[in-house]
C-alpha cells in the first residue's frame, strides 16, 4: 500500500485517519494542507476516485463567502478556484494508488490491499 493523508495537523479526523494506519503497521505519508496541499494532478485522481469536484466540498468549511462563490462559480473556473483554497476540500483526503476516501471512513480502509 502507498498511503497519504491529505489533511491538517488540528483536524479531529485528520489525526484519527493517522492512527488507524500507526496502529495496524501501515506506512502512510501525511501531508499538511495549510503548508503544501494537493497538486493538480493529485486533486484530479481524486476527484475522479470520490465522483467529482463537488463531492469533494467540505459543506462545513469556516468561509462560508468562499463556499457561496464556488457554488455560482463557471464549472471551466471550478478546479482552479478550489486548488488556489484547499481550505474547502473535506478532509482528510486519504490515498492510496488510484482509491481515495474523504473523511474518516475506515469500512473502506480495511478493505484497501
Amino acid at each position: 500500500m502507498n498511503i497519504q493523508i491529505f489533511g491538517t495537523r488540528k483536524n479531529f479526523d485528520s489525526k484519527k485517519a493517522e492512527r488507524y494506519f500507526s496502529e495496524r503497521g501501515i506506512k502512510y505519508q501525511f501531508i499538511d494542507m495549510k503548508e503544501k496541499g494537493m497538486s493538480k494532478g493529485e486533486f484530479r485522481a481524486v476527484c475522479q476516485a470520490v465522483g467529482g469536484v463537488k463531492n469533494m466540498i467540505d459543506p462545513d468549511c469556516k468561509d462560508k463567502e468562499l463556499l457561496t462563490l464556488i457554488d455560482y462559480i463557471v464549472p471551466e473556473d471550478l478546479e482552479e478556484k478550489i486548488l488556489d483554497n484547499q481550505k474547502v476540500i473535506r478532509v482528510p483526503v486519504v490515498r492510496n494508488g488510484k482509491q481515495a476516501t474523504l473523511g474518516y471512513q475506515p469500512d473502506v480502509w480495511k478493505n484497501w490491499k
